[in-house]
């Protein structure tokens, strides 16, 4: 089999190693020709010396060729690339036949003038045979049927898309209209002969004008409101559409057909990209030892995704999901076989086993993850909430000044501001008490909020890809309801970027843009399934759920943000409490759980947070 694939192999590349070889003698005589002006050129230059020098000349030449791997590329896709092995095996050629021909002892009948005649004759022959050859298959697919191709606009006629079109021009399927660019100075242009013919405001006219099947989107640098914007234009135009991946997907530099792929909500919510400290963030997780509770969750698996690429000494992943566990084990001994990982299935709120395993560990860095968050479900269970949320977060803390950790962040969510439920409650309280922990010890307690995470466990993009499997409807609670939206990777790595700013007693709370309403978000994954909201999915409204809020705010109002180094993040001013009192209110909601004292269990939140609103108020009292 492999031999007669061998054979099969060299009876392709003889025709082109015939004509390459052929080449040669013709090019060396044309080149006496040009010397002589067209005329002819003396008879003592046409004797067996000249055979010897073609003989010499010639084996020269065809080393030459496959020493710059001249056969590598096919004919029918010759580049730029191509030509220039050829320039490179020619000129080599040409300078290492003149000290040959020395040795020889023929040089003596060669015109000096004939070497560059040569090298540039020689050349254009390649070069010229390879490109004739690529137009014609260019030409000759492009004439396919045209129930067989799809007719192509592409959108954006930038490096990515100068790529794409080279690419699509090889892929018979494809027929190229024309580009779109909202850069007026490039209206008009054309790239690889493919004309830009308006701009993007432009594109449900060109698609009418011109029957387009396709839009093509080549602009990885755009921005969600872009793309929003771009993808509403194609649903007015009833086209299909698809995307390049983001520049960091795309981070080699080439673009192929096969990168294109459908638009994801992640394109339209997500927010624009963030420039990181990496070269910091490197230094305080490099050889250190790391922590991460909730590790098995949607942020805290891809948290410690992120920080075992950066090479830490050790790394232990503590969560009470034996599953979960299991999956980012699997996952991160496959990708990082040589990482020291150590998997415990503990829950925060075991207060032996977390002494036990922060002692035997001695993390230098934890990231306190592990927390209860699904809203209407904690507000009918306040016990575990407090008892997760707020003591466990205290066991882990304390576990963390025993060990002397140097850094302690603390994960927590915009719906810690001015609460309205159980959960966002709790994870105040949590903020509350790191704040005023870290005046009083050596270990620094960073608190990092954000909002909602795409695409996260319990979050409403999962919920909306199941209702849609089963045929909708999809339900959203309220039509003005909106959220913040981050994508998973992007809150991580600010997580990161937050514990390289935070030196103690922060709360960094990350610039979220701009607020989009949950009835937008159902509109668009119906729109990006191939189907239009309230014909083929219906949208319905069921109320809002106990503790649910219209709006979310990212900080109070006595807060007071203030800029950080980075663009991305803030930073809230703290809000002290006195420590006996707070130590003491914990302390009375650990009895409180014990005894499963929900009303004292409500009291004794809001007396910690005053503005905290339950749906099953309690009047605060004086403790």
């Amino acid at each position: 089999m492999k031999k007669s694939a061998l054979l099969t192999k060299l009876n392709k590349k003889i025709p082109v190693l015939t004509l390459d070889v052929l080449s040669i003698p013709f090019a060396w005589y044309l080149a006496y020709w040009l010397r002589y002006n067209l005329k002819p050129f003396p008879n003592e230059l046409i004797s067996s010396n000249s055979l010897q020098t073609i003989v010499l000349l010639m084996t020269v030449q065809v080393t030459s060729y496959y020493y710059f791997k001249v056969y590598r590329g096919l004919w029918r896709f010759s580049s730029i690339g191509d030509m220039f092995r050829i320039i490179k095996s020619v000129v080599s050629a040409t300078v290492l036949i003149i000290p040959t021909l020395y040795l020889s002892s023929l040089l003596h009948f060669v015109p000096r003038s004939v070497f560059p005649l040569y090298c540039l004759i020689l050349t254009t022959l390649l070069c010229g045979a390879r490109l004739t050859r690529r137009a014609i298959f260019d030409r000759f697919s492009q004439h396919l049927p045209n129930t067989l191709q799809q007719r192509v606009l592409v959108l954006g006629a930038g490096k990515a898309g100068e790529m794409l079109i080279r690419e699509l021009k090889k892929h018979p399927a494809y027929h190229l209209i024309g580009l779109m660019d909202d850069n007026l100075s490039k209206r008009g242009l054309e790239i690889h002969s493919v004309r830009v013919l308006g701009a993007s405001r432009d594109l449900p006219e060109l698609v009418e004008r011109h029957k387009a099947d396709l839009v093509l989107i080549a602009i990885p640098s755009a921005r969600s409101a872009s793309m929003r914007r771009i993808v509403g234009l194609c649903e007015q135009a009833k086209v299909a559409f698809r995307t390049l991946p983001s520049l960091v997907a795309l981070a080699d530099g080439t673009v192929t057909v096969n990168d294109l792929r459908e638009v994801n909500i992640e394109d339209l919510l997500g927010r624009d990209q963030i420039q990181l400290e990496w070269d910091k963030i490197i230094a305080h997780i490099a050889n250190r030892r790391v922590l991460v509770t909730g590790g098995g969750g949607s942020i805290g698996s891809e948290l410690c995704r992120q920080i075992s690429a950066l090479a830490p000494e050790s790394l232990m992943i503590i969560d009470n999901s034996e599953f979960n566990l299991y999956q980012i084990e699997q996952e991160l001994r496959q990708k990082f076989p040589q990482l020291l990982i150590q998997i415990v299935l503990l829950s925060v709120t075991d207060a032996t086993g977390i002494d036990y395993h922060f002692q035997q560990f001695k993390p230098q860095i934890v990231f306190h993850v592990a927390a209860f968050k699904h809203v209407p479900m904690l507000e009918e269970q306040i016990r575990v909430a407090v008892k997760n949320n707020v003591l466990g977060t205290k066991i882990v803390a304390e576990a963390s000044i025993a060990a002397k950790v140097e850094k302690f962040v603390l994960i927590s969510t915009d719906k810690a501001v001015n609460p309205t439920n159980v959960m966002g409650t709790t994870k105040r309280v949590a903020e509350i008490y790191c704040q005023n922990l870290d005046e009083r010890v050596a270990t620094q307690f960073i608190t990092v909020r954000f909002g909602n995470v795409l695409d996260s466990a319990g979050s409403v993009v999962p919920l909306f890809r199941r209702q849609l499997q089963a045929g909708g409807p999809l339900t959203v609670t309220h039509p003005d309801i909106q959220r913040y939206f981050m994508t998973i990777p992007e809150a991580c790595q600010l997580i990161l970027q937050a514990m390289v700013n935070g030196h103690g007693g922060e709360i960094f709370v990350l610039d979220m843009g701009e607020p989009i309403k949950i009835a937008y978000l159902a509109e668009q994954m119906i729109r990006l399934a191939g189907k239009q909201p309230g014909q083929d999915i219906q949208i319905e409204y069921t109320g809002l759920r106990p503790g649910e809020k219209l709006f979310e705010e990212l900080f109070h109002e006595s807060e007071q943000l203030n800029n950080t180094e980075h663009a991305k993040l803030f930073k809230a001013r703290v809000r002290h409490l006195d420590w006996q009192e707070l130590t003491r209110t914990l302390r009375l909601l650990d009895n409180a759980c014990e005894i499963n004292n929900v009303d004292e269990l409500q009291v004794l939140l809001k007396s910690l947070v005053p503005e905290f609103k339950s749906s099953m108020a309690v009047d605060a009292i004086t403790l």
